[in-house]
């Protein structure tokens, strides 16, 4: 066995600001080594790293670091070998956008498990995926596609105001067109979950960009002029949503995007073109997220727009070197919220989600409500909004059932992080696995990602010790070996007299012709 690292630090997302247990509104749904280990090593990014190398390190598992996927030699459907090549993130914790000519290393082995957020291994291996949004017809989801306006604001989104041959204000996209429920290439924000301090030992500056150029940010100073006219007279409110702007949300120590705020700390639509790109796009991409931050301290710091008393606080703040000593205070994983989605034998939907089908290969339980940051900023007019005028809103935004899910954990099928069989029959991808967009969304918590990466390792094992392909799997064999170790792969069964407001389980036919 090889854990191979595209960084150098261990935790992916629960090294870099989500805490082990953050999204896990349902503890008793989780087990494992997830519950056993993982919720161990606690909130702190710190000591999640600390804890993950410990472990490794008492497992005798050896780790390549600062190494990621650069060419796979594949034949009838199986991985014989792939090539890592050696890209070492910089000091900011960005990955490099292409190989260094040493320091490579080709793994053979028999079952592979593609981890990463990103899916490339996956998708280098001829595994078919998915990107964007689906619509509502693609699989019968009302939440599906493109949806309504949120957070309009009667802010001119021109360049020069009134004038749109002028062209649109830098953050703001031209709206596609597509009708309500429509597909498109859109997909949730990114951004990071970064620590501030003002204490002095720890603190280091954001910095000015080196490019910085204000009129990039003159629409948060026109949003800022909205919030100072809409609520000067309440100083207390006002503060409130300037800090939506930068730094954010405050969750749970780090902070967050404010998903309430027109802008806010994540430079929106730049993960469409993230999901499926090369890493030469991906590094610069990664990039423009610390310098647009940075620009965005700079200007909510500086620009006379901004009300004195909150550009003297904010101009306090730096980043925390405690949490990132290495990376001077900057987090080394950007959160990848979804990326690539794998076309797999199942595919999750939110009927999976809300209507609880009962499965007969599960090997793990999703516990989180859908959760969708918006996926655009873009101008349109505010009629919905009792003004027919032009404005600015965002778009995607929901938060159904959010951290109280939906009252019950739902199943993770094993077909789900399985490729076609047609496809790849040595590979398991428990992270960018089978789902929609919507189900995605409830399903991609680290805690279930932990999940469903134990029943993988030990999905894995069973197929080398048993030389079968991964569709071939004696699924009671493993679920029992998973129950034994302590995974929980089923909840009890719903209520029969009516009380709950979830539907029973039921055959339905989906896309691909397919019924389950």
């Amino acid at each position: 066995m090889v854990l191979v690292e595209p960084s150098r630090w261990l935790g992916g997302m629960l090294g870099a600001g989500l805490g082990p247990a953050q999204d896990c509104p349902m503890p008793d749904a989780v087990g494992g080594m997830t519950r056993n280990v993982v919720f161990g090593f606690g909130d702190w990014p710190p000591r999640a790293r600390k804890g993950f190398a410990a472990w490794l390190d008492r497992e005798g598992v050896p780790v390549l670091f600062d190494h990621r996927v650069q060419e796979v030699q594949a034949e009838a459907a199986r991985i014989g070998t792939v090539r890592f090549g050696h890209a070492p993130f910089d000091g900011c914790g960005v990955p490099a956008p292409g190989f260094s000519s040493e320091g490579s290393h080709v793994v053979e082995a028999k079952i592979f498990i593609d981890a990463s957020y990103e899916g490339d291994l996956m998708a280098q291996s001829g595994v078919s995926y998915r990107v964007g949004r689906e619509s509502t017809d693609a699989f019968g989801e009302p939440l599906a596609g493109v949806g309504e306006p949120t957070n309009w604001t009667p802010i001119d989104p021109y360049l020069d105001p009134g004038q749109p041959e002028s062209g649109l204000l830098v953050g703001v996209d031209p709206d596609h067109g597509l009708a309500q429920g429509s597909a498109d290439g859109y997909t949730q924000a990114y951004n990071f979950r970064f620590s501030v301090t003002t204490d002095a030992r720890r603190r280091v500056p954001f910095g000015r960009p080196r490019r910085y150029r204000c009129e990039e940010y003159e629409l948060v100073g026109r949003y800022v002029q909205h919030l100072v006219q809409e609520h000067g007279d309440d100083q207390d409110e006002l503060a409130r949503r300037l800090v939506g702007i930068f730094p954010g949300w405050l969750n749970e120590g780090d902070y967050n995007y404010q998903r309430a705020s027109l802008v806010t700390i994540a430079p929106l639509g730049e993960s469409r073109h993230y999901q499926d790109a090369g890493w030469d796009e991906r590094s610069a991409i990664w990039r423009h997220h610390i310098e647009y931050l940075r620009g965005l301290h700079y200007f909510m710091s500086t620009d006379l727009r901004v009300p004195e008393f909150f550009r003297v606080r904010t101009a306090e703040l730096g980043l925390d070197r405690a949490m990132y000593p290495d990376t001077e205070g900057w987090p080394h994983q950007l959160y990848v919220r979804v990326a690539r989605r794998m076309r797999g034998r199942y595919t999750l939907t939110h009927q999976d989600v809300t209507d609880q089908f009962t499965v007969d290969d599960s090997v793990g339980l999703a516990l989180y409500g859908v959760d969708v940051y918006p996926v655009r900023r873009y101008a349109c007019r505010g009629s919905d909004y009792d003004s027919p005028q032009i404005g600015v809103a965002t778009e995607g935004n929901m938060f159904i059932g959010g951290s109280n899910g939906t009252g019950r954990p739902f199943q993770v099928p094993y077909r789900a992080i399985t490729p076609q069989r047609d496809e790849c029959v040595n590979l398991l991808v428990p992270v960018s696995l089978s789902a929609t967009h919507v189900a995605y969304a409830a399903t991609r918590m680290e805690p279930v990602f932990s999940v469903l990466g134990e029943s993988s390792g030990v999905a894995a094992a069973h197929c080398v010790q048993e030389d079968h392909d991964v569709q071939d799997l004696d699924i009671p064999k493993l679920q029992e070996r998973l129950q034994t170790r302590g995974q929980v792969i089923s909840w009890p069964e719903l209520p029969t007299d009516g009380s709950s407001p979830i539907v029973a389980a039921r055959s339905i036919p989906v896309a691909d012709g397919r019924a389950r």
